[in-house]
């Protein structure tokens, strides 16, 4: 299944920066933080086998609820969306490239968040931090907008429970799976 969300024109939106707030993440080990995963399980990302991709991402929209003022000029606000249909449609290749298990990541509770796996028909579950256990933990780069405290947009590449590769920032979020296959595929050569 294509995507059927329509990408907003990148150009218009202001790219974020490499702020250096994920600088400290490569090759450190995931602490055991249980996350509860819209699938019902919880997941302990520290323990799983294997390579773990997991993208974090501020929020998901729901549809004809408007985004918080200003959330458009701020940079690599822009994109949840295309970012999570990237993920699914690039889901088995991915796969054939070697990830074990895919996951998003973001600071609603479950039952936003399934709102969107649904809508969005995503074969994976998104995982929520909404206590900010794993943020906390990993120093995630976090921002603020109208009372919420939300994940900037980076991508965690894990190897049997250690950062082994970070994307960030990741910009335009619709190209952020591609991004992981080209990372992956050249390793494999």
């Amino acid at each position: 299944m294509k995507s059927s969300v329509e990408a907003p024109d990148w150009s218009a939106i202001p790219k974020p920066a490499d702020d250096g707030a994920a600088s400290h993440l490569t090759g450190m080990r995931i602490p055991s933080v249980p996350l509860p995963a819209t699938d019902g399980t919880t997941i302990d990302l520290s323990s799983l086998p294997g390579r773990v991709v997991v993208y974090a991402y501020p929020r998901t929209g729901i549809p004809g609820v408007e985004n918080p003022a200003g959330w458009d000029l701020i940079p690599g606000a822009r994109g949840c969306t295309p970012q999570s249909c990237s993920f699914r449609d690039h889901f088995a290749e991915l796969k054939a490239l070697g990830v074990n298990r895919l996951f998003g990541l973001s600071s609603q509770d479950t039952a936003y968040q399934r709102e969107a796996v649904d809508r969005l028909h995503l074969p994976f579950p998104i995982l929520s931090d909404e206590h900010f256990n794993l943020t906390g933990a990993l120093r995630l780069p976090t921002f603020e907008i109208s009372g919420m405290t939300l994940l900037k947009r980076l991508t965690l590449v894990i190897n049997a429970g250690k950062i082994e590769h970070v994307l960030y920032p990741v910009f335009p979020p619709d190209r952020n799976a591609s991004d992981v296959m080209a990372w992956l595929a050249a390793r494999t050569r």
